[in-house]
């Protein structure tokens, strides 16, 4: 067993690569607040986490006044681990990946622990040095967003990290003692100590605040993650996920100091809070405060892939990394849910076809949405057809999707329920017509037009829409049949061309022959 002191350098990890990328493999965060494990269902461009379940132990609490972990934190944690090690073979993982960050790595008792750790779990653990937490937090936005482009921030319990990402660049990142548990026990619980000693520690991190101005930033970590909730429940807002959550600074700064100046019990819906999460509240707002102050970002985004996802990625081999994540999610569900998955794929070309013949111009953004919407089309066709457009509403809205935002997914649910219900405005979903907007909202509108007008050709199957062009010629939408499937092309599917040709204002006509 390796000694538990050594901090893990990147090129180990590109080492132990997963024996079978088909069966689940597992990630155990060991962290200053919480112990988390957290199954996938396998390595690929978009894993699935399978299971997810972390213990509030606290190991960081006090670390820097007293030098030393809890002993009552200590073995919560070790019972954790013991949980976990029965639960991996449970689920018959592949493969145990088992890392430490800030308590262990700053407290004196820190490879004691380490070493009953590894007993308690049966892996061996790999300490992270700082910046090597913050390039693993990096990579995991590169992992869960498309085409980042900003700063990343990892607030733990013990430290926060900092790190420049564009695409799939990360640079050279930046750690600071500006975890909850470590700013609560610095500031003896004074939360104008604490503000006093973020604003000290973030002059420090003046070369990655700097570049943050006009771009994004990406907050990792789950006591942001919770502060994220409660604006959520604050506005009323519509969808539940977390990952890809984005906010107007401005907007977030007014929030940010009502959190750190009332009292958290009085928060609205602090119910979903976990208690023993509640008190680094404060200081969460406070660090993200001051991040937004003097970063002046264009947005704060939330990203709920992290350390666990950034590790998965870097096990990936270069073609796979540079798979859309949204559409592999996509395809995945178009694997499990669809009747014939190959029809979600001939649905991208057909539906190809027809845009290209169309004079308004599509974006590159706009174009993968019409794809992974393509691929999930078929996604409620088990539901009974009254509610197969709220069940595809339901599905897309809260599944696990990453590479998407908040427009993009009010997007994808709009067009699939489209396709069930119809494509006047008032057949949309309201609220997710106002959370994708008018621009996102005419392409969901077109889109559903043109499922409403593939299915009752191809009946869900593959092998039939290659047969059956559609297209704009001569000024009209034209679906071309072959001369066998004349009686195809009654009134309820030319009812359907024209439907489509209305939005672009035109005719329509099935040609057969």
């Amino acid at each position: 067993m390796a000694s538990p002191s050594a901090i893990l350098a990147p090129a180990e990890f590109a080492q132990g690569a997963v024996r079978d990328r088909n069966r689940p493999v597992a990630i155990i965060d060991i962290g200053s607040n919480s112990v988390r494990l957290v199954a996938y269902d396998g390595l690929g461009r978009a894993p699935t986490p399978m299971y997810n379940e972390k213990v509030l132990c606290g190991l960081g609490r006090n670390v820097f006044t007293t030098g030393r972990l809890n002993d009552e934190a200590v073995a919560r944690a070790l019972a954790a681990l013991s949980r976990f090690r029965v639960l991996c073979r449970t689920m018959r993982v592949s493969q145990v990946f088992v890392l430490a960050t800030a308590a262990a790595r700053d407290a004196q008792n820190g490879p004691d622990f380490l070493r009953a750790a590894e007993e308690a779990c049966g892996e061996e653990i790999r300490l992270l040095s700082g910046r090597r937490e913050a390039e693993l937090s990096a990579l995991g936005v590169v992992s869960g967003f498309h085409a980042p482009d900003g700063v990343v921030g990892d607030m733990g319990g013990g430290s926060l990290e900092l790190v420049d990402v564009r695409g799939t660049v990360v640079g050279q990142g930046v750690t600071m003692p500006l975890g909850g548990l470590t700013l609560q026990d610095l500031s003896g619980g004074s939360i104008k100590k604490a503000g006093k000693l973020v604003r000290e520690h973030m002059r420090k991190a003046a070369p990655q605040l700097e570049i943050l101005r006009g771009r994004t930033f990406y907050a990792v970590g789950g006591t942001w993650r919770a502060i994220a909730r409660l604006h959520q429940a604050s506005r009323g807002y519509p969808v539940h996920v977390m990952h890809g959550y984005t906010v107007d600074p401005t907007d977030e700064l007014s929030f940010l100091q009502i959190v750190e100046q009332t009292d958290a019990s009085q928060l609205q819906d602090v119910e979903s809070v976990s208690e023993a999460r509640r008190p680094l509240l404060a200081y969460g707002a406070l660090v993200l405060e001051e991040i937004i102050r003097v970063g002046r970002p264009r947005a704060v985004a939330i990203s709920a892939s992290g350390v666990r996802e950034g590790l998965l990625f870097e096990q990936l081999d270069r073609d796979t990394r540079l798979v859309d994540p949204l559409l592999a999610s996509a395809s995945e569900f178009n694997a499990l849910r669809a009747r014939a998955p190959g029809h979600g794929e001939e649905l991208i070309a057909w539906t190809d076809r027809f845009v290209a013949d169309l004079d308004g111009p599509e974006t590159a953004d706009e174009r993968r949405l019409r794809h992974a919407a393509c691929l999930l089309a078929d996604v409620g066709w088990r539901a009974h057809p009254d509610y197969r457009g709220e069940q595809s509403i339901a599905v897309i809205q809260n599944a696990a999707f990453v590479g998407v935002d908040h427009p993009g997914r009010a997007y994808l649910s709009l067009a699939v329920s489209l396709r069930h219900t119809g494509v006047g405005p008032e057949k949309a979903n309201q609220v997710l017509r106002a959370l994708a907007g008018p621009r996102l909202f005419d392409r969901a509108r077109l889109l559903g037009a043109l499922l409403r007008v593939a299915f009752p050709v191809s009946a869900g199957m593959d092998g039939a829409l290659p047969r059956a062009p559609l297209g704009v010629e001569e000024g009209r939408v034209t679906l071309r049949l072959p001369a066998e499937w004349k009686d195809l092309g009654g009134d309820r599917l030319l009812n359907r061309v024209r439907g489509l040709a209305r939005l672009i204002g035109c005719d329509g006509r099935v040609v057969v022959g």
